[in-house]
Formats: C-alpha cells, sequence, structure tokens
C-alpha cells in the first residue's frame, strides 16, 4: 500500500462528493492529507452538502476529525503553505472534482491560487497529479487543456459512473469512481468489485 502525505484539491465543479469520499477513504485508511478547497468549491459543498462556508475549519473537523489518519486544511488564498513549495514532500495530489476553470489554471501554469500553484509543483517535481474533471459538454478548447496535461503525465479520470457491476445507489457509483482515482494513486481498496473478480456473479 502506497503511505505518505497526498493533496486533495476540490475545486467548483458539481459532484464534491467524490472528493469528500476520497478524503474520507484516505483518512480511514491512516494517511495523510492536506486540503485545498477553492471559494467556488466551498460555495458547492454549501449547496450540495449543506456544508457551512462561513465557519470551514468547524465543518472540516466534524466530518474528517478523529479518523486513523491526519488532514491540514490549507486555505486556498494561502500561497506561502507547505505545499506551495517543492522541497515539502508529497505522494502527488488528485483535484477531484476539477473544474474547467481549475484545469485551464493548471494548463497554463497561471498558479494565481494555492491549488493551482501546488498542481504546478507536482508538475515540475514530477510527482503524480490526477485530475478528475466534471464537465459536460465539453468544448474544444476544455480538450485541449486536457491533452496539453495528459502529454505531461497527468492522469485524467473523468467523473463517469459505469454500470457492469450493477450499482445499487448513488454511494456505490461514488465509490467506483474514487476506487478507479485510488487505483492511479496506488493505494489498495475494496471500494467496488473489479471485472473478472473470482467472486464476480449476476445479480438477480
Amino acid at each position: 500500500m502506497s503511505s505518505g502525505n497526498w493533496v486533495i484539491g476540490i475545486s467548483g465543479a458539481s459532484g464534491a462528493i467524490y472528493g469528500v469520499r476520497l478524503c474520507e477513504v484516505l483518512l480511514d485508511l491512516g494517511l495523510d492529507v492536506h486540503l485545498i478547497i477553492t471559494d467556488a468549491g466551498w460555495r458547492v459543498l454549501q449547496d450540495e452538502h449543506d456544508w457551512s462556508a462561513t465557519r470551514r475549519q468547524e465543518v472540516l473537523e466534524k466530518h474528517f476529525g478523529g479518523r486513523a489518519g491526519s488532514f491540514e486544511y490549507h486555505p486556498v488564498a494561502n500561497i506561502g503553505a507547505t505545499v506551495a513549495s517543492g522541497s515539502f514532500r508529497t505522494k502527488g495530489m488528485v483535484v477531484i472534482p476539477c473544474s474547467m476553470g481549475t484545469l485551464s489554471g493548471i494548463a497554463h501554469g497561471s498558479s494565481d491560487n494555492l491549488l493551482e500553484r501546488t498542481a504546478d509543483v507536482m508538475l515540475k517535481e514530477g510527482r503524480k497529479l490526477i485530475l478528475v474533471p466534471r464537465e459536460t459538454p465539453l468544448h474544444a478548447i476544455h480538450l485541449e487543456n486536457m491533452l496539453t496535461l495528459t502529454r505531461m503525465g497527468v492522469r485524467m479520470i473523468p467523473a463517469m459512473p459505469a454500470f457492469y457491476n450493477r450499482p445499487r445507489s448513488i454511494d456505490e457509483m461514488v465509490d467506483f469512481l474514487v476506487g478507479k482515482v485510488m487505483d492511479s494513486m496506488e493505494i489498495d481498496h475494496s471500494l467496488y468489485r473489479r471485472w473478472g473478480d473470482i467472486d464476480e456473479q449476476p445479480r438477480p
């Protein structure tokens, strides 16, 4: 199993549940999480999860505190945070979900906020960078930005559910996508049944 610090970014695309669930699983596995949430990401968390955007640290402690691993929240405006430096060691970074605005900023090296700067650090240091884009439909600029980053070694895992395992709930669909992300992080998990597993049986 992979270990160490991971940076998790949550930007302002719909699907904040993916980022929340990934943090829960990593922390329950005893891994340490450095969390960056954009202001638009907080708006989505408020709209989709009723999380208060005015009591941010308190909300995060309520949902992520007391688990096997530890988390540290870095405000997106704090460009001097530890994760903004290449000398700070991390295993890599996942932006989940990743808005098209954030993806564009990363693709063009803008570093306008801590999330984009940290992603830029991952690129320059040759560490894992995994993006979970969540938008539809996609136009040419979106696709070109994804291609630019993919050519640099960034892993793109679009927020697309699968149905071969016959999910019975939204939670199972979320766990499938989070599990696919964790596969790319090289972290063992049992969030979904894999195609061809010996226990794979047709459901009634």
